[in-house]
């Protein structure tokens, strides 16, 4: 197994990385033992000085420049040149060395205290890996954001014995990577684009939320069908792009490394568009890629073209590029993908209405073109089993992970539509009480959101990861006696709860036939109520 030294300087030496300007430390000098035979060493004996060579061997060469600084003390001598190189926008990686990853937080002597934070705000980005793994690609990430427009200095600190240690077994993906940033892209990106894509035998569509936002979702359409490809959405992702019942579409991509690479599996072409690669989310390591799969990647978002573990990225609007490949790509001469089968009849219960059968009541009882606003990560499936979006905007998913977005969002949404079309909010008992005093907002206003609360007692998505990491009946994890027909008449939104079909058909007919805001508590597993 390859040692970080040496996988790091194969990232380094694959943008071309010939010359170090350093003057070295103690901590400095694991990376310069494992540093190539072929790669020069140019010494200053003041840091200032090292970083001005730099700067005007960057600026010479068009290219990064790598400066090597000794800890704090050496980054701190560096910052006063840094200056220049910040307005000059000179593609500087600087790299520090930092004491033993173990020790830093007894600060001992050469330790760089709060690493990241020293050479701030003068540079781009900075970081100091959290894992020793995470090396090679922090270094991919640090020339990638030097050399994306707006170009300038990256930071990145590392403790000395992390260039000893095993690399990861994904590091491969990272020395051929190759990112590009335009206004727009230009006649022969666009050409290489389209040609990668026709030239393949069974490609893949990967759409984020940027597609969604440029108005590009026709175009993605286009796009599909020229290819006669499956179209999945990107994990965790805040917008849904592509319409849920034309036949190319998947689903959205599972949060783990394991799952997305056998959901990718047997295509040879998978085009990334709008989204980073990847939001994971559950910690199920594999492959990052099946084997003889090419990843693209085309974003309006430099910092993700630069984080990315793997693929070629182009960083340019989206909406334009995606209109351009469509008009580019020829038909593919494959089968268009097979219609959708209906929508499976889902389960009832008694006594409470299962996620899936209240899914299945909205989709039939919201206007067609409803803005979802959902944040009942528990029951994504179910959602996505009965979703039928198809207008632009029309769903709505918290993008950081932390709860309290569904309440206010929809609030926020419906106020942007006035009446031109109505925003229903699906949100777990555990996420509304984050935002619930929207409620108190839609009703002053007499914001017409219909707020369907499912009920079950619990935060549904920690019981689902307590069983993947098999840490069993934890505290915190139950939330009983909430009544949110009495919360939400409170804050002034009239409620009502609903334990059966019936009671949720009438309840969300008259929601959506009113003037104002309402309240559909719908309990959603047994003895809850």
């Amino acid at each position: 197994m390859a040692t970080i030294g040496e996988v790091g300087w194969q990232v380094l030496r694959g943008h071309g990385i010939d010359t170090v300007f350093g003057n070295p430390g103690s901590n400095e000098l694991p990376f310069l033992a494992a540093m190539p035979g072929d790669v020069r060493y140019v010494l200053g004996l003041h840091e200032g000085a090292v970083l001005g060579m730099a700067d005007g061997y960057a600026q010479a060469t068009g290219g990064p420049a790598l400066v090597n600084l000794h800890a704090a003390s050496g980054s701190g001598n560096a910052m006063g040149a840094l200056t220049s190189a910040v307005y000059a926008h000179s593609p500087l990686v600087l790299t520090a060395g930092q004491q033993v990853r173990s020790t830093v937080g007894q600060e001992v002597m050469l330790t760089n205290v709060d690493a990241a934070a020293l050479p701030r705000p003068l540079v781009k980005w900075s970081a100091e890996p959290v894992d020793a793994r995470d090396v090679p690609r922090s270094l991919s990430q640090a020339v990638h954001t030097a050399m994306l427009e707006p170009r300038g200095p990256v930071y990145l600190s590392v403790p000395y014995d992390d260039w000893a240690a095993e690399a990861g077994p994904d590091t491969g993906h990272l020395v051929g990577r190759r990112t590009a940033s335009a206004a727009a892209l230009d006649p022969a990106q666009l050409d290489a684009l389209a040609g990668m894509l026709a030239a393949a035998s069974d490609p893949v569509l990967v759409l984020g939320p940027q597609v969604d936002a440029a108005g590009a979702n026709a175009d993605a359409v286009r796009l599909a069908e020229s290819l006669a490809c499956p179209v999945w959405i990107a994990p965790s992702a805040s917008r849904c792009p592509f319409p849920t019942r034309h036949p190319g579409f998947r689903g959205v991509l599972p949060a783990s490394v394991r799952d997305v690479t056998a959901r990718l599996a047997g295509h040879d072409v998978v085009l990334v568009v709008g989204a980073p690669v990847f939001r994971y989310h559950q910690y199920l390591p594999d492959d990052l890629l099946p084997a003889g799969t090419r990843l693209l990647h085309l974003t309006a978002d430099p910092a993700e073209a630069a984080r990315a573990p793997m693929g070629d990225a182009w960083v340019a609007p989206v909406g334009p590029a995606l209109a351009a490949l469509a008009e580019r790509v020829p038909a593919s001469g494959r089968p268009a993908q097979p219609p959708r089968a209906p929508f499976a009849e889902p389960a009832s219960a008694t006594g409470h209405v299962p996620p899936e059968q209240l899914f299945a009541l909205v989709r039939t009882l919201a206007p067609a073109d409803a803005v979802h606003v959902v944040e009942s990560t528990a029951t994504a499936d179910a959602y996505w089993a009965q979703a039928d979006l198809t207008e632009p905007g029309s769903y709505l998913f918290p993008a950081s992970g932390g709860l309290g977005f569904g309440l206010p969002a929809a609030v926020g949404a419906q106020l942007a539509h006035g009446s031109a079309r109505r925003v229903v909010a699906l949100v777990g008992d555990g996420s509304a009480n984050y935002g619930i005093t929207a409620l108190w907002t839609a009703a002053q206003y007499r914001v017409p959101v219909v707020f369907v609360i499912l009920r079950n007692g619990t935060y549904g998505a920690l019981r689902g990861f307590a069983e993947l990491l098999g840490t069993g009946e934890t505290p915190g994890l139950d939330v009983p006696g909430l009544d949110f027909v009495k919360i939400a008449e409170g804050y002034g939104v009239p409620a009502v709860s609903a334990r059966d079909a019936d009671g949720v058909t009438a309840a969300l007919k008259e929601a959506f036939d009113a003037d104002g805001p309402r309240l559909v508590e719908v309990l959603t597993a047994p003895g809850v109520g």
